[in-house]
């Protein structure tokens, strides 16, 4: 099943949530018989309600013919508490969308619409869903709750990253990842969507991003690492052999080119940085998933049904 087709006949809808909703409905319909066990909440049987216990899941149908208080019972109940962190940086919303292209095709839309699309499946489950943003500064942040009233306020955060232009802002990806560590303090799942550009190159400067990403892993937690970018540019850096003006949108700093003097070499760099991230994710025992803006969301719901499995 291909999400791309339900995109395509959506597309024109503005409303996140509707999006969202529509392509996990077509993603649920596509999955047939799901070996996802514990992906729906479906009814077991009936259970005798005792004093003390919610009234959320009486049976007051079956109270009516009966007398007596049941209670419905679900299979694969489950307490998931998941924290999803956004990378908000200039970097972050490359490539400028042109006129005529959808939100998500950009690295901030993909992450907001799959982070909706991973909050609809949470509703689903009855699972408790927390919020970090963070660039420059630590702008925002949401612990983990499963009302209706906090997924609201959510969804209208998410909605804003696509709404406000963003200037001129830096990763400061060590010193944040750090605090919202520290602030998941029940085991959850952390599901990070980053690019993984931050300043600096040295090596120096590689490991304190690595040792900030394993500081996520405490508690026990389960860590997964979407590793969102534009590989025909970012990647693949296809361009033609005009004379080009590249410009660092976190700082401005400009440096004329032409692209077909550094593919080579820029391409055989950005391979070595992603391998040794990569690895450095298995070593930790961190889900790393590179996934591209022009990808479907498929691989986002397929490693969270998978990732919650193992989830033990």
């Amino acid at each position: 099943m291909k999400i791309e087709s339900n995109i395509e006949k959506i597309s024109s809808f503005q409303h996140l949530e509707l999006l969202a909703n529509q392509v996990v409905e077509g993603f649920i319909s596509g999955m047939h018989k799901s070996p996802f066990h514990g992906f729906s909440a479906e009814f077991a049987e009936h259970k005798v309600y005792n004093v003390g216990e919610s009234t959320k899941h009486i049976d007051w149908k079956l109270f009516a013919k009966t007398d007596r208080l049941y209670t419905k019972r679900f299979e694969e109940e489950t307490n998931l508490r998941c924290h999803i962190i956004i990378d908000n940086s200039s970097s972050m919303h490359y490539p400028k969308l042109k006129v005529g292209q959808n939100f998500y095709e950009n690295k901030i839309g993909f992450s907001v619409l799959a982070s909706v699309v991973l909050m609809n499946l949470l509703k689903k489950q009855r699972d408790a869903v927390g919020l970090s943003v963070f660039s420059d500064t630590y702008e925002y942040y949401a612990p983990e709750k499963g009302s209706d009233r906090h997924h609201r306020m959510i969804l209208n955060t998410l909605e804003n990253l696509l709404e406000i232009p963003v200037t001129q802002k830096t990763t400061d990806a060590v010193t944040f990842l750090h605090q919202i560590a520290e602030k998941i303090h029940r085991r959850s799942m952390i599901i990070l969507f980053t690019d993984m550009f931050h300043s600096g190159n040295s090596a120096v400067d590689e490991e304190a991003l690595f040792t900030a990403l394993q500081h996520l892993k405490h508690n026990k937690h389960k860590v997964v690492l979407f590793h969102v970018v534009d590989v025909k540019t970012e990647v693949n850096f296809d361009f033609d052999n005009a004379p080009r003006k590249f410009v660092d949108i976190e700082t401005g700093e400009e440096v004329a080119i032409y692209a077909d003097n550094v593919k080579e070499e820029y391409e055989k760099e950005v391979e070595k940085y992603f391998k040794k991230l990569s690895l450095t994710c298995s070593q930790n025992r961190i889900k790393y998933i590179p996934v591209s803006v022009d990808e479907s969301f498929e691989k986002i719901m397929t490693t969270y049904l998978v990732e919650k499995q193992n989830f033990g």
